[in-house]
């Protein structure tokens, strides 16, 4: 055995030098002198095995691992001689780059050498010929500037040879070419060039003008034009009326054609930069221009000289604004300063006038005028020209006028008033196109609008305090009609206060502004929710008497208002208007119950959930739903007094079915059905429809708990206590209710199931108790959350089913079942 020993000790000394096992790998580990590492260990347990039979493979694995270091020894050497070559022929490629490199940048430094020596000689001729091109392009842009100058020249040469010769088409058409090149000017920096071409254009433009003008009238004249009163059919037409026609078709085109010079040479001059001196200006063009200026002269008025009606509203028609200036000398002779017609409070008198001048040129404008225009293609309508150039007018002196009248609150709503009907009739029988701005733009002004408003709310307010102070302001109007819906049994009141709403709302409608129009929105609300705090004081004050005709009165008020805003609130109109709340956003504030509409309102009406009255529909039906419990716990509690005898009745010593000929209705019930009749025929009489129906079913479901509390459940009944409150429930007391439904006993679950469980056979009855009872007791054994198996749980919930009770628990059944007094053995 020693052999062997000695031979594993050899080779584990061996094995030292072996890659199995390293000194290092030792170190790192902490082993100590003597001691194997347990990779080694493994490897020896893993080739050798314990078996002392095995120390013979020691020499094999010893020759294995031996191969295995020298065959590592040579890969290393092998690798080691390679690595040298390698890297010698990376260096000389990196060398062989560094000179062609070296080479490149010598060569790049050469040439950039070269080409600075070109550059400099080169540089002198470079700006000379910069200067010289510099002089070309002043040279070149002084020849243009003279070239528009001797344009212009031209131009006004041939419109005064024109002119003199009276050649006026030619005249025309060159006046829109000196319009057209002044319309190419504007985009350029040349302002004394603009100026003087705008001064050539107006000169030249006026002299047509005035010509055109003078002819123009003078077939107007002849025309009989303009047309003060109703045209006569009766009136022969002139010998030469084809001549005039020629004429007058011949001059609206004239002037049409000078309608773009017209626009330039009457709107105002673009201002010029301070300081700026025009960067295309020659120094002679300045004398130029002014030698040029052609003399300076007065043009009369004319409607496009007016305020405009609208940013966006194109100038009025050369054409038509000659036909206005006979009506504008009209209308400032007899509307202005001290004459008599020129009253304040009389507004209707200048609005009316108006109408009439349209009215009565309408025929003249669609016969004579309209054709010529279309010929033309001037794309106007005559008939809404001449409506723009009076509304200019009218804009002007009602602005004038509503200012002068802030201070008087009956003047001013009369000239609102008279504002809103020349609106309608405008938009109405003389078919002014929507789109086009009316005279309502100047109630839109800050001081007039706040002022409308004001004087609305106050209005509105006074007519409040006089209404409810009627002597019939609760009573309605429609009593006596024998068909009754909704609106039969309504109070003057209320029915006054919504048409006072919606006349508000017609004089509103048609403003061109939502945000004023959610301006008089949020004072809707606000009279809205101020009406319901006044039916609120006086509900409280009738309460006390809450069966007495005004407090029923004031119910159906509250339900009149309730459905009127509903209603509203599906309207179109108010549609609109709730979008344009939600865009206009925290700017279109509406005022009233809830204040500035917040984030959640938004949304609301964004998803059109909600509507512009849901705060106010929800007050209103707060106060009607407890107005309606006032008024039912006031019938409740008279019946229940009338029912005292009934609910004493001896329930225990009644004879049984069998025992009666005939089941009569017991005495002790009959005050309280009399009482309960007369209230429910009360409550028909007082009550509208919806109300009524709402009155009689939270009454029919009081009496229903009120029944089964203080009467069954109070008292005990033997078999024909049972049968005889079951004849008095649904052969007395259903019936009442039946004129109002097909089922009342639906209405009055408990007192019918009740009477069902009493009314039992005394076999089905054990039964049905046995059935409760064993559930109950197997509820009270099962664990805390534990539960009965489905048909057991299921059970007594069927057995009550097939008897017809739905409503009532079985715990509740049980309780029923010990009222009856027939049982077996008692």
């Amino acid at each position: 055995m020693a052999a062997p020993g000695e031979e594993l000790s050899n080779g584990a000394s061996d094995d030292q030098s072996s890659p199995v096992s390293t000194n290092d790998e030792d170190s790192k580990s902490g082993l100590g002198d003597g001691e194997l590492p347990d990779y080694v260990i493994d490897f020896m347990e893993k080739e050798i095995g314990g078996d002392l039979k095995s120390l013979k493979k020691v020499k094999g694995v010893l020759e294995k691992l031996t191969a295995e270091n020298k065959l590592l020894e040579e890969q290393v050497l092998t690798v080691s001689s390679s690595v040298p070559l390698r890297v010698s022929t990376a260096l000389s490629a990196a060398e062989e780059a560094r000179v062609s490199l070296d080479a490149v940048l010598q060569r790049e430094r050469s040439l950039s050498n070269t080409l600075q020596q070109q550059l400099q000689l080169a540089q002198p001729l470079a700006d000379s010929l910069s200067q010289t091109l510099g002089r070309m392009d002043t040279v070149e842009r002084y020849m243009r500037y003279l070239q528009v100058l001797r344009r212009i020249d031209e131009l006004s040469d041939s419109i005064q040879q024109c002119v003199m010769t009276s050649s006026t088409w030619e005249a025309v058409g060159a006046v829109g070419r000196l319009a057209s090149l002044d319309l190419q000017l504007q985009a350029s920096g040349c302002f004394h060039l603009q100026a003087f071409t705008r001064d050539t254009l107006r000169f030249w433009h006026k002299i047509l003008k005035d010509r055109l003008t003078s002819d123009f009238e003078e077939v107007l004249t002849q025309l009989q034009w303009p047309l003060l009163s109703p045209p006569s059919q009766t009136l022969a037409p002139p010998a030469n009326a084809p001549e005039i026609s020629s004429q007058l078709e011949l001059l609206v085109s004239q002037l049409l054609a000078l309608q773009t010079s017209d626009d330039l040479t009457t709107e105002k001059t673009p201002p010029t930069r301070p300081g700026s001196a025009p960067p295309l200006s020659p120094p002679p063009a300045q004398p130029l221009s002014q030698a040029a200026q052609p003399p300076s002269s007065q043009t009369p008025l004319l409607p496009s000289q007016a305020p405009p009606l609208s940013q966006e509203a194109p100038p009025l028609s050369l054409p038509i604004q000659i036909m206005l200036v006979p009506l504008m000398k009209r209308f400032r002779y007899h509307f202005t300063g001290n004459r008599q017609t020129n009253c304040l409070s009389k507004p209707e008198w200048y609005l009316t006038q108006v109408l009439t001048w349209v009215g009565n040129s309408s025929t003249f404008l669609e016969e004579k005028i309209q054709p010529i225009l279309d010929r033309a293609a001037a794309r106007v309508n005559a008939k809404v020209e001449l409506c723009r150039g009076l509304l200019g007018l009218l804009q002007e002196k009602l602005s004038l006028d509503a200012s002068r009248l802030l201070a008087d609150d009956t003047l001013f709503c009369h000239l609102v008033d008279e504002m809103l009907q020349f609106e309608k009739e405008l938009r109405g029988p003389l078919a002014y196109p929507p789109a086009l701005p009316g005279v309502l733009g100047v109630l839109l002004e800050d001081s007039v609008l706040n002022k409308w408003l004001s004087v609305e709310r106050k209005m509105a307010v006074e007519k409040v305090d006089t209404m409810l102070s009627a002597d019939g302001a609760w009573s309605s109007q429609y009593r006596d009609i024998s068909d009754m819906d909704d609106m039969t049994l309504t109070p003057d009141c209320a029915e006054t206060f919504m048409t006072l709403l919606l006349v508000i709302t017609e004089r509103y409608r048609p403003l061109p502004c939502q945000q004023a129009q959610l301006r008089f929105l949020a004072l809707q609300r606000e009279l809205v929710d101020d009406f319901r705090i006044r039916l609120t004081q006086v509900m409280k004050e009738e309460s006390r008497w809450a069966l007495g005709p005004r407090y029923g009165a004031i119910l159906n008020a509250v339900n009149y208002i309730s459905t009127v805003l509903a209603d509203w609130g599906d309207n179109l109109f108010f549609l609109q208007l709730q979008q344009a709340a939600v865009s206009l956003g925290e700017e279109g504030t509406l005022g009233g119950p809830g204040g500035a509409l917040g984030p959640l309102e938004l949304g609301r009406l964004a998803s059109l959930e909600g509507s512009l009255f849901e705060g106010l529909e929800a007050l209103l039906e707060r106060l009607r739903a407890d107005m309606l419990g006032r008024l039912l716990e006031a019938v409740l509690r008279d019946v229940k007094e009338h029912a005292q005898p009934y609910c004493r009745e001896r329930w225990l010593s009644l004879p049984s079915q069998s025992d009666q000929a005939t089941m009569s209705l017991s005495s002790s019930a009959c005050p309280m059905m009399l009482c309960l009749r007369d209230h429910l025929l009360s409550l028909q009489g007082a009550l509208c429809p919806a109300l009524f129906q709402s009155a009689w079913q939270g009454l029919a479901e009081r009496l229903d708990h009120f029944l089964y509390q203080d009467v069954i459940l109070y008292n005990h009944f033997n078999e024909g206590g049972a049968a005889q409150l079951q004849f008095d429930m649904t052969r007395n007391l259903f019936p009442l209710f039946g004129h109002y439904c097909k089922r009342p006993e639906n209405f009055f679950k408990h007192v019918k199931e009740a009477c069902i469980i009493l009314c039992l056979g005394v076999g089905s009855a054990l039964l049905l108790r046995d059935v409760l009872r064993q559930a109950a007791q197997q509820e009270e054994e099962e664990p805390e959350g534990a539960g009965l198996a489905d048909g057991q749980a299921a059970s007594p919930v069927a057995a009550l089913n097939e008897l017809g009770v739905f409503r009532l628990a079985p715990g509740d059944v049980l309780i029923l079942l010990g009222l009856r007094a027939s049982w077996p053995g008692q």
